[in-house]
Order: structure tokens, then C-alpha cells, then sequence
């Protein structure tokens, strides 16, 4: 089964989980919607597709995707998935940002955690890091335990 993975990060914690995503799939390939040439999604099986999520929103890169190929990724094996630190409003996040044509088609959506690094934050993230989140360290969350059960469910035909 051929596999892509689009992503949408704003400081790399979203590669990372995609890059994690594909070392347990063999053959999938990476795509960073930020790239101008897309890939032609007749060309594969399973689509997943992830975005880092920043006040309750997804990347503009995922939306524009989402909202230009709805229909054609309706047609596949789809799962997505979303990073960040904000974590238990998962089921929002996925509801406000993804079409529901889309969800519906998903075999799996998950909150697969996210990263914090003061140093590739902005003024404004590190400030609200420090203010709202009362952190402003260094935090890694990813949750490997969570990405095998997401390539697992994607994987196993159910």
C-alpha cells in the first residue's frame, strides 16, 4: 500500500511526528505542504495528513489542503493527525478545522502531543508559553505510544 504523509508545522514538531510516522511505515513518503509541487494523491493508497494546531487552529496549508482535495481524499484510507501541547480538546480541534465529509472517511484522528523549544519560539509564543502555560522550557510531549497505535490502526486493514 502506497503511503504519504502530508504535514503543516510552524517550528518542526509536526515533521518530526511525520517523520516518526513513516520510519513504522515502510516506503511512506513526506510532503511538507509548504512545498509548491504536490504530488498527484491517485498515486497512493493511504493519505495521512497532520498540522500543528496554535489557538485552536490548524495550519493555513492543511486547511487550503483539506479544503482543495475533501472530495479525492474521501476515495482513500485517511488518518490524521494533529500536534501541539494542547491536548483534551482534541475532538474540537478536529471538528473546527476538517471538513466533515473528511472526518467521516478518517479511519483514525489523533492528538499525537507536540513540542515546545523556546528557542525557535517568537516573542509572542514564549511569552504566552511562559504567562498561560506557566512554562518556559524546553518540552517535548510527542507520544510514541500514541503514533504506534495510529500506524497500527492504519495499518491493519480493519
Amino acid at each position: 500500500m502506497k503511503t504519504i504523509i502530508f504535514y503543516a508545522t510552524k517550528n518542526g514538531a509536526t515533521r518530526e511526528i511525520a517523520q516518526r510516522i513513516a520510519k513504522k511505515m515502510e516506503g511512506a513518503v513526506l510532503h511538507d505542504l509548504k512545498q509548491d509541487k504536490m504530488p498527484s494523491l491517485a498515486d497512493f493508497d493511504r493519505i495521512i495528513i497532520g498540522s500543528s494546531v496554535y489557538v485552536g487552529m490548524i495550519r493555513k496549508e492543511a486547511k487550503a489542503f483539506l479544503a482543495q482535495n475533501a472530495e479525492q481524499l474521501q476515495g482513500k484510507r485517511l488518518g490524521l493527525f494533529l500536534s501541539g501541547l494542547q491536548g483534551g480538546e482534541e475532538k474540537v480541534f478536529f471538528d473546527t478545522n476538517f471538513p466533515a465529509a473528511v472526518l467521516k472517511t478518517a479511519k483514525v484522528a489523533m492528538f499525537l502531543g507536540g513540542i515546545f523549544d523556546p528557542k525557535k519560539a517568537g516573542v509572542m509564543g514564549r511569552l504566552v508559553m511562559k504567562v498561560v502555560a506557566k512554562n518556559a522550557e524546553y518540552t517535548d510531549c510527542i507520544d510514541d505510544e500514541k503514533i504506534g497505535e495510529f500506524v497500527e490502526i492504519l495499518s491493519d486493514g480493519k
